[in-house]
């Protein structure tokens, strides 16, 4: 059954929301893109593009910087 006690994490995960930069998220994270791919991080904290001029989209490299 989805969204069961079972398939949420213990605590919730924490998204921290900026003006101009990416989505910061407490990991670890699995990410499911557009064409239906996963990728994940086991990093502690995880900084999500949402201006999508990152090389490395779906995980920020800063690259929205350079037109801020």
């Amino acid at each position: 059954m989805p969204n069961s006690p079972s398939d949420r994490p213990a605590a919730p995960r924490r998204v921290t929301v900026q003006r101009k930069g990416p989505l910061l998220m407490e990991g670890p994270v699995e990410v499911e893109l557009e064409d239906g791919s996963v990728v994940s991080s086991d990093r502690f904290r995880v900084a999500l593009c949402t201006c999508r001029r990152s090389r490395r989209y779906p995980w920020c490299d800063t690259s929205h910087r350079d037109r801020a």
